[in-house]
């Protein structure tokens, strides 16, 4: 259940742009491939489309997410690949009357001293600002809750001299949502952010015969930090097997395990 409600909250978190007041419209993934001394720009596009004036604030923060579920936003500087000194917005506060749309501005300053190859990242956080309103029921006063959005700020430096180095933290055969589902946690221990896809190669345990091949959706995953990886196998009877899992980036760097697999009944 707590698993069920952490994914619930990453889903709000990546999607929730779509359905309230506030919107962002140019995505929550703004990436930059960086030279040293270099200064690049970007926007951040916002629109209300509510039918009230609406406040809100921009801020940096860092990010590490990992395969259970947990997301941590954290202070700049807590992540040691961090980009967050790097960036300056233009403001930390707009306005935007019912219908408004606007445009805040953002510069990455790369610095001129050496930079370790890799991926570098922090987020900037759009917080919608809540009037603050008397209470008609008891003294004091009701604050409404928002939900913030995260537009993740990637540079990638000198990627030639970088990777990505997955290693598969635990896979395990679920049911999920009545269906059996393999749940693959892959961590990238290397220096440079990627979006793996897994898939599975299952065989039959005693003739060796290939069953089915079967793969997840592509997902991102920055340095330091893990995803679970999820995959129907919902079509494959139950039985006792051995199976390859393999999981494969944009740029076709390859990982594979061999394991035992069982997929039972209930």
């Amino acid at each position: 259940m707590i698993k069920r409600i952490l994914l619930l909250i990453t889903l709000m978190l990546q999607f929730s742009f779509l359905h309230a007041g506030i919107v962002v419209l140019n995505g929550l993934t703004h990436s930059y491939k960086i030279e040293n001394g270099k200064v690049y720009k970007g926007t951040i596009a916002i629109e209300n489309t509510g039918n009230s004036s609406q406040n809100v604030k921009l801020f940096l923060q860092d990010l590490s997410y990992h395969a259970d579920g947990t997301i941590n936003y954290t202070t700049i500087r807590t992540n040691k690949r961090t980009n967050g000194d790097w960036i300056k917005l233009n403001t930390n506060l707009v306005t935007l009357k019912a219908k408004e749309k606007t445009e805040v501005f953002y510069e990455i300053t790369v610095p001129n001293q050496t930079v370790d190859p890799g991926s570098y990242w922090s987020v900037i956080i759009v917080e919608p600002v809540e009037d603050i309103k008397p209470s008609d029921n008891k003294p004091g006063v009701n604050i409404t809750s928002v939900i913030r959005y995260a537009i993740q700020v990637i540079t990638d430096f000198e990627t030639e001299k970088a990777k990505p180095d997955l290693t598969f933290e635990s896979v395990k055969v679920e049911k999920e949502e009545g269906k059996q589902t393999v749940k693959i946690a892959i961590a990238n221990t290397g220096t440079l952010y990627c979006k793996p896809t897994a898939s599975i190669e299952i065989f039959n345990r005693k003739t060796g015969q290939k069953i089915g091949t079967y793969s997840s959706v592509t997902m991102s995953l920055l340095p330091s930090t893990s995803k679970t990886f999820s995959i129907d196998i919902s079509k494959v009877p139950p039985d006792k097997y051995t199976a390859t899992i393999m999981t494969t980036d944009e740029e076709e760097n390859a990982f594979a395990l061999n394991v035992e697999l069982e997929v039972k009944n209930d």
